[in-house]
Parts: C-alpha cells; sequence; structure tokens
C-alpha cells in the first residue's frame, strides 16, 4: 500500500525540484570559456532563491500573461515598431536557398576567403557587405525582415537540439544554461551533471528559457558556418543558441562586448534594443552586468523577428527580448570581434615597445630625481610646483619616442597566434579530404597494409589547406609555423599546434603562404636543396596544413 502511495504523489517538475534543493547543491564551478563568442563578465545569480514552489510558478505564470498583453498590442499595431535601419524582402535569393546546397556550392568554390565573403554576404543579404561593414559595422543596430521563413532553415533546430540532449554529452553550466527572467530578476537554475531530455524539457515546459553555450561542438552545420567566417572577420567567430518558451523572457537587459548577429530559426521574438548610456559604454571592452528596465530608458528600436529574419547589433548596444504568446523562439546568434580593438593589441606593443627602448635608448635607463616622491603622486597633484611641469614633459617627451621602439609586425603576430588559438579547425571539403593526409589511401586490408608511403616528389602540386590555417612566427629564438588544423571544436581545448621551422626553409613556407590560392609545384619552392623541398612538402602533408592538387 505505501508503494501505491508513493507512485500516486503528483509530480514534481524540475524547476520546482531545483528550487526545492538548490540551497544543499554545491556552487557549480565558474565555466571556462567556451567557443561562445561572449565571455562575458555580467555577475551570474546561480541558483534560485528558496521558496514555495506553487509560488515560483505563480510568478511565472504572471509575468507570461503580461507579456502576452504586450505582445498581443504589439501584433494589432498598437504600439510602433521603430527600427533604426530597416531592410524588407519579399523574397531574398527567389524561395531562399537552402543552407545545405549553398554550402555545397561554397565548397566548390576555390579560394576560402571568397567563400568566407560569400557566405557572410548571404546571412545579411540583401545589405550589400561593403555598404554594412561601411556604414553599420560598430556604429548600429540594423534588421533584416524578409518575410521568408526558410531563408536560415538547416543551420540549426529545435529537433537537432532535441537530439544533442538525447546523443551528446552536453553539461550544465558548461554546454548549455537554464534561466528566467522575471519580476525583474534574472536567475540560473543548472542543476550539476548532464542535461538530459527528461529534465531540460521540463525545466523548458515550467517557463525557463535554454541557452546553448557551443553549438558548434555537437552541430556539423554550425561549425561548418563558423569555420568560414572566421576568415571574414579576422576573428573567433562563436555562437549561442536560444530557445525561449512562449510567452517568457529569459534574460535581463544588457549589452554584450561582441558585434552579434542575431538570426531567428524558428517562432518570432519582440526584440527592443537602447543605445550605449555613455561614451564610455561605446565599443566596450566588457559586457555589462544585468540592468534593471529604469537603467536604460527608450529603445531606439523594436521589432519582431520572425524565421528567417536577421538583427544586427554592436557591441555596448543594450538589448532584450521577450517571446510572443503564440509561438516558442529559437534563434542563433553568431559572434565576432571579441577583444580585437586597437587598444588590444596596444596591449601588446606598448610593454614590448618599452622593454626595446630601455634596451636601446640610455635616456629610458636614467634614474628618476632623488626627490620626485616629494611632488609627485596623488598627495602632489594640487601642488603648483614646477618640478611637476618638468617631471612630466620629461615624461611626454620619453612616450614620443615609445613608437621608435614599437615592434608592430611582432605585436600583430602575437594578436595572430591568439586568434589561431581561438579558431575552430576547418571543416574539410569533400576536395580538400581527398587530396590532404585526413583522406590520404593508407588502410588495412586483405591482412596486410595498403598505399603506405605515398609519396610527394618534386613535380607535385600543393598549397596551404587554407588561406588563413596557418602563420609564420617568429619568437626571437626559433621561428614556428602555427596552424589550426589540428584545434579542437571546444574553444582552447587543445593547446595551440606550431612546427619549428630551420631558417633556411623560411622563405619556402611564405612562397606558399602567399602563392594562396594557387597551386605551386614542389620543385619551385626556394630552398637550396630538392631533397629539402621534397622533405618541407612531406612535412607539411603529414601535418595537414597542405594539400595536392590531386589525390596522392
Amino acid at each position: 500500500m505505501t508503494y501505491v502511495l508513493k507512485m500516486e504523489r503528483k509530480h514534481m517538475s524540475a524547476f520546482a525540484l531545483y528550487q526545492t534543493l538548490s540551497t544543499d547543491l554545491p556552487t557549480p564551478a565558474k565555466k571556462p570559456s567556451l567557443q561562445v563568442p561572449t565571455k562575458k563578465k555580467k555577475k551570474k545569480q546561480n541558483g534560485v532563491a528558496d521558496s514555495k514552489v506553487n509560488t515560483a510558478k505563480s510568478q511565472i505564470k504572471s509575468v507570461k500573461k503580461k507579456m502576452r498583453k504586450k505582445a498581443l498590442k504589439l501584433a494589432q499595431g498598437e504600439e510602433s515598431l521603430q527600427g533604426i535601419t530597416e531592410q524588407k524582402e519579399e523574397c531574398v535569393n527567389g524561395d531562399g536557398e537552402a543552407l545545405d546546397t549553398l554550402l555545397s556550392d561554397l565548397a566548390k568554390v576555390n579560394n576560402s576567403r571568397e567563400r568566407a565573403s560569400k557566405l557572410f554576404q548571404w546571412l545579411i543579404s540583401p545589405i550589400p557587405a561593403k555598404s554594412f561593414f561601411r556604414d553599420t559595422w560598430e556604429k548600429k543596430p540594423i534588421v533584416v525582415q524578409r518575410n521568408s521563413p526558410d531563408y536560415y532553415k538547416g543551420l540549426f533546430s529545435t529537433a537537432e537540439f532535441d537530439r544533442m540532449l538525447r546523443e551528446e554529452d552536453v553539461q550544465y553550466g558548461v554546454n548549455l544554461d537554464v534561466t528566467s527572467y522575471t519580476n525583474g530578476k534574472r536567475q540560473t537554475h543548472n542543476p550539476p551533471g548532464r542535461a538530459l531530455p527528461f529534465t531540460v524539457w521540463d525545466f523548458y515546459e515550467s517557463g525557463c528559457s535554454i541557452r546553448l553555450l557551443n553549438p558548434q561542438a555537437f552541430s556539423s552545420t554550425v561549425w561548418n558556418v563558423l569555420s568560414i567566417l572566421q576568415e571574414q572577420f579576422g576573428s573567433m567567430a562563436g555562437a549561442n543558441v536560444y530557445l525561449t518558451p512562449p510567452g517568457t523572457q529569459g534574460f535581463a537587459p544588457h549589452y554584450d562586448d561582441i558585434e552579434a548577429f542575431v538570426v531567428q530559426l524558428e517562432g518570432k521574438k519582440h526584440w527592443r534594443v537602447y543605445n550605449p548610456r555613455t561614451m564610455d559604454e561605446v565599443l566596450p571592452v566588457l559586457s555589462s552586468p544585468n540592468y534593471d528596465q529604469a537603467d536604460i530608458g527608450d529603445p531606439i528600436m523594436e521589432v519582431v523577428l520572425e524565421a528567417g529574419d536577421l538583427l544586427y547589433f554592436p557591441r555596448g548596444f543594450i538589448h532584450q527580448g521577450d517571446c510572443l504568446p503564440d509561438a516558442h523562439s529559437l534563434h542563433i546568434t553568431i559572434s565576432s570581434y571579441q577583444k580585437n580593438s586597437w587598444g588590444d593589441l596596444l596591449q601588446k606593443l606598448v610593454p614590448a615597445a618599452l622593454e626595446v627602448a630601455m634596451e636601446e635608448d640610455v635616456e629610458f635607463r636614467q634614474g628618476l630625481p632623488l626627490d620626485y616622491l616629494t611632488y609627485m603622486g596623488v598627495q602632489n597633484s594640487d601642488k603648483d610646483d614646477p618640478r611637476r611641469t618638468k617631471f612630466l614633459s620629461r615624461i611626454e617627451s620619453l612616450m614620443k619616442k615609445l613608437p621608435n621602439y614599437a615592434p608592430v609586425d611582432a605585436a600583430v603576430d602575437q594578436k595572430a597566434r591568439d586568434f589561431l588559438h581561438d579558431c575552430l579547425p576547418p571543416m574539410l571539403t569533400p576536395e580538400e579530404m581527398a587530396s590532404s593526409v585526413q583522406g590520404a589511401p593508407t588502410r588495412w586490408e586483405h591482412g596486410q597494409v595498403m598505399d603506405v608511403g605515398a609519396q610527394i616528389n618534386s613535380k607535385t602540386q600543393v598549397r596551404v589547406l587554407r588561406a588563413g590555417c596557418a602563420r609564420l612566427c617568429s619568437d626571437g629564438e626559433a621561428v614556428h609555423l602555427y596552424y589550426t588544423i589540428d584545434n579542437s571544436r571546444v574553444y582552447h581545448k587543445e593547446e595551440l599546434k606550431s612546427v619549428e621551422i630551420k631558417p633556411e626553409h623560411t622563405d619556402a613556407i611564405e612562397f606558399l603562404i602567399h602563392s594562396y590560392p594557387k597551386f605551386v609545384t614542389v620543385e619551385s619552392l626556394p630552398c637550396d636543396a630538392a631533397e629539402d623541398r621534397v622533405a618541407l612538402a612531406e612535412l607539411l602533408f603529414e601535418k595537414g596544413i597542405i594539400h595536392t592538387a590531386e589525390p596522392l
């Protein structure tokens, strides 16, 4: 009888169970920076306040009801949709080119830079890329409403998300967040461990939003798209996926430290975008904390995105999105340009310039005045002392000399190494696979090894695999060729790979890099001896850095 009573107890949802047990759970480990492009510095509120289950659910229902009322007003046109810039297209690319067809066509493009340019143009179509980067990039938000719900079909879907939960090791806090925003309070509800469908969908049914932090680790299509786009940006391209139940909101108003392309995949979502509040928040270095509605003023853009639409906003623009009552929302935010400013380059350049200056210029090594502590420093800043003027003049003079010692190319190479480490590995096209070490025919067959040691000779035509897949850098003592081929789809899971290059072979590496996208014969490599050319080509082929014009 006791057993029957236990079986008949009312089901407690995952959301309710989490609220009951949240204070007993260990504090989740801090999320590592994933291939997400957003390394947010926001203060997270992990866990929720202890409260009774019915109270928590009633709060969510109350907010959902308010959102439904506002959404209905929007749908009926009682509130204006104010877009800074709005592009409307009845039909783009005919009925919208299917993504798998587009990617298949792009795989046949011989130049990876051209491939990236074409894919980016598809992303923002019908806006020309040239005018976008001239007029909109880093300046203002823009929305593209296409009236073509299948435009982005194939990029990601709720069905694909469900498959991932069932088949992949998706971990709370690492790969997935469960969030809510009710009564002005943003909360995270991550239990420990693996995110399984039974629990995740229960959270969703309770009104929680689901954020997938690194879909490229699980979806080959997202991986392919991002690995191509990173060549367009010259900076890491990341993504998050957001699934929101009808009539709810998952996140508080905030701004990010990335350029954001919000791609609406399913359903629809009501967005509000706000200007940066001060000049200090224009193109910010870090993401913001969560804001209250009273902190942010009136929106400069208010729009409902439907499937096939796109919203772009620069870093620093405050934004919030809530779901309409009649449909769920699934969107993917593609992001880039995190920590890719002039200031970020100067953070590497200025210390290096100072180090060189101190080695080469005696003025930088001369001692400070004996009594400088008596008239400099904050406690002396209000003094009207001529010694202060002289001291500041000397500082200005030394600062003006600093650019003469700035190793700009070396600092750029440091940034390039960081970028290569951030990069996704390339997803190889069928032609690249067949003509590279990954598709080499060496195999075990009929009890023996077959086609081992396929030889590269002086007549073999080769080129680097992708335009941006490798870079030659020197640390002052040795020269290394850094490459992305062996990177992980999970952000920084692997160390950046490199191979040391002999000084006499650096000209040959530069020749290969600068020859792209043309194939060149091994015998044309500028090495001293024929055997050196072949040996270098074999090394680069084995590392996956080059491929051949025809399969070996």
